[in-house]
């Protein structure tokens, strides 16, 4: 398994919003929702546009350029629960927020 790696710091995405950043040799999508940071794979399996540039609300954020929505906390494509990103396990030690890439 992986290891945690630091990708950012506490305040540094405001909530309701998202970031990308590179963890090892993936894209991943870093949200602030509810007091609470989620991780998924950033392309969208559509046509690859970023989803941690995507609109955030209620815990759903919309791909920017064909909206197809994914829930933040697990990766499920709204419209077909049987299609997903990947959704990579988050934990905050001190004011850095870390991620591990899921297998």
């Amino acid at each position: 398994m992986s290891e945690f790696v630091t990708v950012a710091k506490i305040g540094s995405i405001p909530a309701n919003q998202g970031a990308t950043f590179t963890v090892g040799d993936r894209l991943v999508a870093l949200f602030h929702v509810d007091g609470q940071y989620h991780a998924i794979d950033d392309l969208c399996p559509h046509m690859g546009a970023s989803l941690g540039a995507g609109y955030v609300e209620d815990g759903i954020v919309l791909c920017p350029w064909h909206a197809w929505r994914f829930r933040v906390c697990d990766g499920t494509w709204c419209d077909n629960p049987k299609l997903k990103v990947a959704n990579h396990e988050v934990r905050v030690v001190g004011d850095e927020i870390q991620v591990r890439l899921a297998p």
